[in-house]
This record gives structure tokens, C-alpha cells and sequence, in this order.
């Protein structure tokens, strides 16, 4: 129950689904509620596999490369980090490679917006994946595998529930509201990325004695 709760805590952080709200309202502010429900469904799909195949071929793309997990860990971190700094200074978006003008012109060239922006890159970006792949390597046990697919799974529900009530959250919270929460999120988020580092510094430090 600790391991999944973590996992949880950590994925849902970094993904931080409450700062793509405020995203998907604008992009589906002229369509029926039924296509909104449609939307929030494919993209929590989307986002799901894209995680687990992040998940189970991160061992392959680390031995390909040949990548240690510390310096995974690392350049993780380093993603999260930066991740949780955009969400502070409010520059999520633009972080995620959002501006307005791009978005505008990538949904003219698209029908579907369930894939990207909104799972690639809003959701699962380049700190959830590097996160997994991170945790694929941590635990290897049979029973924190399905913990972790588990817990993969639990934040992509609660992905697509944020997404389909998206129009009253923003309602309710407001623009302020939103952005404060997006915020205590992006501190948690730069404790994540600095643990990371921290441990895997250690790690590589403790290893040259």
C-alpha cells in the first residue's frame, strides 16, 4: 500500500492533470458535452499506454544506450526539477511547448486532440516517462510491478475524471485558484527531482570508495 501511494503521489505530481485543465477547456470550449466526454476518455487511454510501454521498455532503452539507472535518476531529476519551476513560476504551458499560437495551429492540422497535445507532451511528457523508467529499474518484483501498473492506472482514472468535469473545476476554483494549487504541486514536484539526485549522487559517490 506505501509503494502505491508513492508511486501515486509521485506520477500524479509530476503529470500534474491540474494544470492541463485549464488547456482542455479552451481546446474543447466549443464542443458538445459528449465529445468533451469522449476527449477526456481517449486522452486518459493514450496516456495510460504511453506510460506503460515507458514503463516496461525502459530496462531495453537503458541497455541499448547503455545508460546506468543513476544517471537516469539524474537527468530525471533534472527534467522534474525544471518541471516543478515552470509550474511555480506559472510557465507550465510554455514549458510543455503549449503557446497559444502553436496550438491554434496544430489543432487546424488535426482532428483529434485526445493524442496531442493532450496525453504527448501535456501528460505524459518527458518527466512522467523518465520517472517510470526510473521506477521499472527500482522495483522488480513481481508483486511492486503490479503495484506500479496499479498505481499507473489509478492516476490515468483520475486523469479522465479531472478532464470531463474540467469545466466546472475551473468554475469552481477560478484562474487563481488554479494557478495556487498548480503551484503547492511544483514545490512537491522540485522535492521529487532533487531527491532523485540527491540519491543517486550518493550512490555514485558511495560506489568510488
Amino acid at each position: 500500500m506505501e509503494l502505491f501511494v508513492y508511486i501515486f503521489a509521485a506520477l500524479f505530481s509530476v503529470i500534474n492533470p491540474l494544470g492541463t485543465v485549464p488547456v482542455f477547456v479552451g481546446l474543447t470550449q466549443d464542443d458538445s458535452a459528449k465529445e468533451q466526454a469522449r476527449i477526456s476518455l481517449w486522452t486518459a487511454i493514450n496516456t495510460f499506454i504511453i506510460l506503460l510501454i515507458s514503463f516496461f521498455s525502459g530496462k531495453y532503452i537503458l541497455g541499448f544506450f547503455g545508460i546506468t539507472i543513476d544517471s537516469l535518476r539524474i537527468a530525471g531529476g533534472l527534467i522534474i526539477v525544471t518541471s516543478g519551476f515552470a509550474l511555480l513560476t506559472g510557465t507550465f504551458s510554455k514549458h510543455k511547448g503549449m503557446e497559444k499560437s502553436r496550438v491554434k495551429e496544430d489543432i487546424q492540422e488535426r482532428n483529434d486532440i485526445a493524442l496531442t497535445p493532450l496525453a504527448i507532451p501535456m501528460l505524459a511528457g518527458p518527466g512522467s516517462i523518465s520517472l517510470l523508467i526510473t521506477l521499472n529499474q527500482t522495483y522488480t518484483k513481481s508483486i511492486e510491478i503490479v503495484t506500479a501498473i496499479l498505481a499507473v492506472t489509478a492516476v490515468c482514472i483520475v486523469v479522465y475524471v479531472m478532464l470531463k468535469f474540467a469545466h466546472f473545476i475551473v468554475k469552481f476554483l477560478g484562474a487563481s485558484g488554479i494557478n495556487a494549487i498548480s503551484r503547492i504541486i511544483g514545490f512537491i514536484v522540485i522535492a521529487i527531482g532533487i531527491e532523485y539526485i540527491s540519491t543517486s549522487v550518493i550512490s555514485i559517490l558511495s560506489s568510488l570508495k
